[in-house]
């Protein structure tokens, strides 16, 4: 993992879109099946909305019908931090950007082998990069 990024929230705020300060930094969630990156199925890695960190390669990304993107596994253990999420009157796992500390959405213990994980990401804390494939991913 690269070096932790702090910046004052003055400074995220001015780099961020609204949608994106919301989300990445006040801890907010995009509305059910709206996320730009729910349906994609290219080949490419996802990145972090904020410091622009490999969170998740394209290969892990499945279909939960939660309507956010999901992924099986992080492309390292040390790419994402996670903490305990009390808000809304119900007790989750938060999972944060390791590098800049942005909130990126929960993970769930529901999801399919061989990890059991759901990791529910929005769309609007992610970058997507594509490389090569067919898209067939997914």
């Amino acid at each position: 993992m690269a070096e932790r990024i702090e910046k004052d929230e003055e400074q995220w705020r001015a780099e961020l879109d609204p949608e994106q300060y919301r989300i990445l930094r006040e801890a907010g969630t995009e509305p059910a099946f709206t996320g730009k990156y729910y349906r994609n199925k290219e080949t490419g890695i996802y990145h972090c909305g904020a410091c622009g960190a490999e969170l998740f390669g394209s290969d892990q990304k499945y279909e939960s019908g939660s309507g956010w993107p999901s992924f099986r596994t992080p492309v390292s253990k040390d790419a994402l931090e996670t903490r305990t999420d009390r808000s809304h009157g119900m007790t989750r796992i938060e999972v944060r950007c390791a590098r800049c500390g942005s909130h990126l959405g929960h993970v769930f213990d529901d999801g399919p082998a061989p990890t059991g994980q759901r990791y529910c990401i929005n769309s609007a804390a992610l970058d997507f990069e594509q490389r090569g494939g067919d898209g067939a991913g997914s």
